[in-house]
This record gives structure tokens, sequence and C-alpha cells, in this order.
């Protein structure tokens, strides 16, 4: 009994602590969407921030995320999940963003390493007629779950330039961008009214 008690408590001080953490993470993408550009509504900002984190957990519910998205990955290679893929998550996230019919952020589809093996993919986010560069990446995969954003010039982690983080760690800035637009996932995006066929990606 002592035991169960304790448990429950102590699960509840996780959820506890992750919440704080997402509520801490949707107020910063929130300002750092409204900083995108002098129109952006910080309504909608909000609003988008909200949307994304909730359906990022949500999702890694739904897929039954199992210990890591890299896990996650050999799982379905071996037929044991159906879904989990980083495509899946920005397919899923991209579906509830684009449910709120945006009218001061667009959304587009990043792809890095599109067509090998280390292909990953992501959601960015811009100003209107702002540059898919100065936008802002949001992934659900990487963190399993728990959405990842930054600014894409930032995004270290897909940095195809050499020495990347050396430079970053001593310089304050980043080689190379791995991320490139796919124009036609992008349009799906930006398209409220038709629905797509959309194949998931390798990863």
């Amino acid at each position: 009994m002592i035991r169960t008690v304790v448990f429950i408590i102590a699960f509840s001080l996780c959820v506890s602590a992750g919440w704080a953490k997402d509520e801490r993470s949707i107020k910063k993408l929130g300002d750092a969407l409204v900083a995108l550009a002098p129109d952006v509504d910080p309504g909608e900002a909000e609003l988008l921030s909200v949307t994304a984190h909730t359906a990022s957990r949500s999702l890694a519910s739904e897929y039954g995320l199992v210990w890591s998205p890299i896990f996650q990955n050999f799982l379905i290679h071996m037929g044991k999940r159906e879904r989990g893929y980083c495509g899946h998550y920005a397919r899923d996230i991209g579906e509830r963003l684009k449910e709120l019919k945006l009218k001061t952020l667009v959304l587009h589809w990043g792809a890095a390493f599109a067509g090998t093996l280390d292909e990953s993919n992501c959601l960015v986010v811009t100003g209107r007629n702002q540059s898919f560069q100065d936008g802002i990446v949001i992934d659900g995969w990487r963190r399993g779950g728990r959405l990842f954003w930054c600014l894409l010039k930032k995004d270290s982690e897909y940095d195809s330039g050499q020495d990347a983080r050396w430079r970053a760690s001593r310089h304050g800035y980043y080689g190379v961008t791995a991320w490139k637009e796919d124009p036609l996932y992008t349009a799906w995006l930006q398209d409220y009214k038709h629905v797509w066929e959309w194949q998931p990606a390798a990863r």
C-alpha cells in the first residue's frame, strides 16, 4: 500500500515537472513567434504554441512511444509500432496547426538530408512574406514528444557545415543549415481547403 502511494506521488511530481517545463516552453515559443515580425498577432502566436506543444505530447502517447525516438523507429521497422517517425509528427502536428487557419504566421515543411537514411522532417513557422531560413523549427520527434523548437539558423543538430559545434561555441554562429523547404508539403500545410495524400519519410 505504501509503495503504491509513493509511486503515485512520484508519478504526479514527474507529470507536474514536465508540465511546468511545457508551460515555460509554451510562453517562450509564443514570444519567439511574436518576435519574427511586427505584424504577428500575439494571440495567434500563443495559440500556435499551445497547440503544437499539446499535440506533440499527445502524439507520443498515441504512437505508444517507448524509450526514445530512435528506438521507436526500430520498433516501426520491426512491425511492432505503426507510427512515430519524424514525418508522422510533422504531419500530425501540421494537421492540428492547419485547423487554426493562421493569418499572421505561415507554416512550412522542412526536410534535412532528404532522400538519405538520415532524412528528417519538421515544421517551420515564419511571419508573412518571410524567408524559410528566417523561421522557427518545430519538431515533436527529436525529444520524444516534448516539443523542440529553435530558430532554424541556430539548429546545431542539423548543421551541415564542418566543425559547426566548435564554431558555435567560440564565435556564436553556425555553419550551413541542412534544413531545406519541401515545396509540395509546404503547399499542403498552406492549403486549408483540400486534403492531400501523404507518405511518411523513412525517419
